[in-house]
């Protein structure tokens, strides 16, 4: 096709899209384009005139003669491999997802988590217990003693008809859970005083109940199992060393060491679960700290700890996405996982977050070894609710609905920017290598699906359009990247 004929097979493309999400009140729908070319490529700018556009393109029919500006895929050149993109689905989000009707909450999440008709999120992070975004306060198991293990009211009531309905959409749907804190009874003060501490908040778990708490991990996985639901991972404790969350338990790297190394790692063992043990969850900065940086390295320092633990997760509330490569030269056999990030009142526009997010979340985690992007968390109303006392009551979810008719959406940039994400990088995928244009304002990163396919996306951060081409072993194709927008495309190689 010749560059003219491109040009305006794209433009027509754009002028339909645009028309649909102009007129569109509620969800965009469908993602996939109406006519299918070789290159299948999303465009969402900064500014709104584009909201996850269709631009299908064909691959070039001369050679390639725009070498200064061309990418070139080099799939020899390996790194991780990637486990998928999300968001949290807390209870608030099943309370405000159930407060939708069947049909619209049906459309929204087979939008959302569709692999060929919709996003295709591909990994999602669920509570143990509750969260600060819950409908109450309670774990798994609130009256004393292992054996009054139950799966809560409220995760019946919300949690689990949500998931089974993604689930139906998404079969293979990874789910990582995170406990907030520990049942009460397992709490002390400190570990010297080791008072009793009946709070949600802080504390720190009383060395006698260890294995009663990993016998509680280990129910957990069981009974969701029970219930269809396979828990793919599990982090320790969120935020282990935020004391002043409205739900939290403070675990010091020694203490997560010992936990590990005697009681969690060997109860999984012994149950011969496959679930992930992920260490850490928290901030790049280790919250600065000075007996805790390194958090996790100091673990994997000691292989009666490491032999248990598949990686370690990060926040990204303090610190530098770089901490993620540290981490990864020092032991690079482990794994490194993107888990928490929020948005609300105190860092957010949409052009802002747009560019910051898929700079520092998406490719910025992504091209320093992370195999996740999960972001906090999926839906919430217009007032940040339901949250509780104590916990954040100004951030917003991913998609926010108005408590006014729970039907009018107001997708946020976290949408977008894992929308991007999970479209053209697929479960499975290994990030490749590539050669070629790079330029102030440009980044990218590349992968190779287990379909055959090459999955690119891009950001472009400069207030000028980005001229490109991409090659790979077989095939060349060109698209100028709108000014600060982020893109993404996939192509059978």
């Amino acid at each position: 096709m010749s560059k003219q004929k491109l040009f305006l097979t794209a433009a027509f493309f754009i002028s339909l899209s645009l028309s649909a999400c102009t007129t569109e009140k509620d969800i965009v729908t469908p993602v996939t384009p109406a006519v299918q070319k070789d290159v299948d490529l999303y465009v969402t700018t900064a500014n709104k005139s584009m909201l996850f556009v269709p631009i299908p393109l064909s691959f070039n029919t001369k050679p390639n003669m725009n070498v200064e500006t061309t990418i070139t895929m080099q799939p020899a050149t390996t790194f991780q491999v990637i486990d998928g993109f999300g968001a949290a689905i807390t209870g608030s989000t099943c309370y405000n997802l159930l407060k939708m009707s069947a049909v619209n909450r049906a459309k929204l999440l087979k939008e959302t988590f569709d692999p060929a008709t919709g996003m295709g999120y591909s990994y999602i992070r669920i509570s143990i217990g509750c969260s600060d975004f819950s409908m109450d306060e309670y774990t798994c198991c609130d009256t004393q003693g292992i054996e009054n293990f139950d799966i809560p009211f409220y995760d019946r009531r919300d949690l689990l008809p949500v998931l089974k309905e993604i689930l139906a959409i998404n079969p293979n749907l990874k789910i990582l859970g995170s406990p907030w804190t520990c049942p009460r009874w397992m709490k002390v003060n400190n570990l010297t005083d080791l008072q009793a501490y009946n709070s949600w908040t802080s504390g720190q778990l009383n060395r006698a109940f260890y294995q009663d708490y990993a016998t509680y991990f280990v129910k957990y996985i069981q009974a969701m199992k029970t219930e269809g639901i396979t828990i793919a991972s599990v982090t320790v404790q969120n935020e282990p060393l935020n004391r002043g969350n409205s739900v939290s338990l403070y675990m010091s790297w020694q203490e997560q060491a010992a936990f590990v190394k005697n009681a969690l790692g060997p109860k999984f063992a012994a149950a011969g679960l496959t679930t992930k043990i992920l260490v850490f969850d928290h901030n790049y900065n280790y919250d600065n700290i000075a007996d805790q940086m390194n958090y996790p390295v100091k673990m994997y320092a000691d292989p009666e700890v490491a032999k248990y633990i598949d990686g370690a997760a990060f926040h990204a509330y303090g610190g530098d996405k770089s901490e993620l490569l540290n981490v990864h030269n020092a032991y690079p056999s482990k794994n490194l996982y993107f888990t928490e990030m929020s948005i609300g009142t105190w860092n957010y526009t949409f052009d802002g977050d747009l560019i910051w997010s898929m700079r520092e979340l998406g490719i910025g985690c992504l091209n320093n070894f992370s195999k996740s992007v999960i972001v906090w968390n999926f839906m919430l109303d217009e007032k940040g609710a339901p949250n509780r006392p104590g916990g954040c009551t100004t951030c917003y979810g991913a998609v926010d609905i108005s408590s006014s008719d729970y039907a009018t959406l107001d997708k946020k940039s976290h949408y977008y920017v894992i929308s991007h994400l999970a479209k053209s990088i697929s479960t499975g995928a290994t990030r490749i290598g590539t050669t070629g244009y790079q330029t102030s304002g440009l980044s990218y990163t590349a992968v190779l699906n287990t379909d055959g396919t090459y999955g690119m996306v891009f950001l472009n951060e400069n207030t000028t359009s980005l001229k490109l081409t991409l090659e790979d072993e077989n095939h060349s194709f060109n698209y100028t990247i709108p000014a600060q927008s982020i893109a993404s495309c996939r192509w059978k190689k």
